[in-house]
């Protein structure tokens, strides 16, 4: 059965195989980008955020079955932030009432393996508290530093958006209305946004050794596409909360084997 998405970035990169791999299958798309889709909105700002969901409402006669948010920057500056974690998190917000009236809701976004990388955690914490003022005003006072430190504006967004992922998904909102929430985690993507930053051996050099992928390599974007296909898909029930790190054993390299140590006490103390 035919199912109606929203796919956010979907002009380009994994956003765009998103797209096209559900329209091959039969699946509607409502693309929202700031060029080249059915919704042309800019996500950084409340005022492009509140846009985007009346036009993806008028264009979806306020039925979503799915949300794919993919939109995302990584540039050393606090538009990173804006759009990365509140352009994504007070959109999908925005939609939670079209999703309630789904049969079968799911959402999935993209984070990145970079939250396993250094961040700002007074932007984390903003972030979580929804005041995007003071998140853009630490990361614009990390970027007057230069780019490798406001560079920590992109980690420091995905790490708070897969912990909003984590915390929301068991609430009323979101478990209380049966939409599985959840977040994939790539590795190096081969897309526009990586071209430039893989142009030389020195500089893949420096991005193999921050993102280790033993496993195949730099990936492709529809290796993205088609877990956050199956996490939004009907089939999925159960699987929410979790960022899913799609990268290669990127994590399993930098966290290595025990992830668990010290997360649940023993009943003996």
């Amino acid at each position: 059965m035919s199912r109606t998405y929203v796919v956010t970035g979907s002009a380009s990169g994994v956003g765009a195989c998103v797209a096209g791999l559900l329209r091959e299958r039969g699946d509607r798309v409502v693309g929202v980008d700031l060029r080249d889709a059915e919704v042309q909105a800019d996500l950084s700002t409340d005022e492009g955020r509140e846009r985007a969901v009346e036009e993806v409402l008028a264009a979806t006669d306020g039925t979503v079955d799915a949300v794919v948010a993919c939109a995302g920057i990584s540039a050393p500056v606090p538009t990173t932030v804006a759009v990365n974690f509140f352009g994504v998190t007070r959109f999908l917000t925005g939609l939670l009432h079209a999703l309630e009236r789904s049969e079968a809701p799911r959402v999935a976004v993209v984070s990145s393996m970079a939250t396993l990388q250094p961040v700002s955690e007074a932007i984390v914490d903003a972030c979580l508290a929804d005041d995007e003022d003071e998140a853009l005003r630490v990361a614009a006072t990390l970027a007057e530093q230069g780019p490798q430190v406001g560079y920590l504006a992109y980690p420091s967004s995905k790490r708070a958006l897969s912990r909003w992922v984590r915390r929301e998904c068991v609430t009323a909102a979101w478990a209380g209305r049966g939409i599985p929430l959840n977040a994939v985690a790539p590795g190096t993507v081969l897309t526009p946004m990586t071209t430039q930053l893989l142009s030389t051996p020195e500089s893949v050099a420096m991005v193999d050794a921050a993102v280790p992928m033993p496993l195949n390599g730099h990936q492709s974007p529809e290796s993205v596409a088609s877990l956050l296909l199956w996490l939004t898909d009907a089939a999925n029930t159960h699987v929410t909360g979790q960022t899913i790190y799609d990268d290669g054993g990127a994590d399993a390299v930098l966290r290595g084997d025990d992830v668990w140590t010290g997360t649940v006490p023993s009943p003996a103390g």
